[in-house]
C-alpha cells in the first residue's frame, strides 16, 4: 500500500520509465519495511517543471503509505531517492521535491474496500 508516484521533466520513453518505477517501488519498500508486493509506483515522464523560475531537469516525488514513514524514514528515502534520480536521469538533488504522506487506513481503498 505504499504508493510512489514521480513526475519528471526528463523524456525518458516507456522502458526507462519502467525500470525507474521498478527501482523506486524497491527503494520504497526497503525503506517502509513494507513488502513490494503491496507497493505500486508511478512515473509520468516529459512534465513541464521550474526550479527557480527556470526550466531545468527536476522531479516532484509524492511517497503515501498507511504506516511505515517516519522523520527518520523520509530523511533516508529523501536521499535514496534523489540519488536514484540523479545516477538514472542526471536529475540533481537541488531541482527534486519530496512529499511524504501517511494516510489513514480508512481512506485507503483496495480490492473493493479499505485497508481500515
Amino acid at each position: 500500500m505504499p504508493l510512489v508516484k514521480a513526475e519528471i521533466s526528463v523524456p525518458c520513453g516507456k522502458e526507462k520509465k519502467l525500470a525507474l518505477a521498478k527501482a523506486l517501488s524497491k527503494l520504497v519498500s526497503k525503506g517502509t519495511g513494507k513488502p513490494e508486493s503491496y507497493v505500486a509506483s508511478v512515473v509520468e515522464d516529459d512534465a513541464a517543471i521550474t526550479f527557480a523560475g527556470e526550466e531545468k531537469p527536476g522531479a516532484f516525488v509524492e511517497v503515501r503509505g498507511i504506516g511505515g514513514l517516519s522523520a527518520s524514514t523520509n530523511k533516508k528515502l529523501s536521499a535514496d531517492i534523489c540519488a536514484c534520480l540523479e545516477e538514472e536521469l542526471g536529475i540533481p538533488s537541488t531541482c527534486v521535491y519530496i512529499n511524504f504522506t501517511e494516510i489513514p487506513a480508512t481512506n485507503w481503498g483496495w480490492k473493493g474496500s479499505t485497508f481500515g
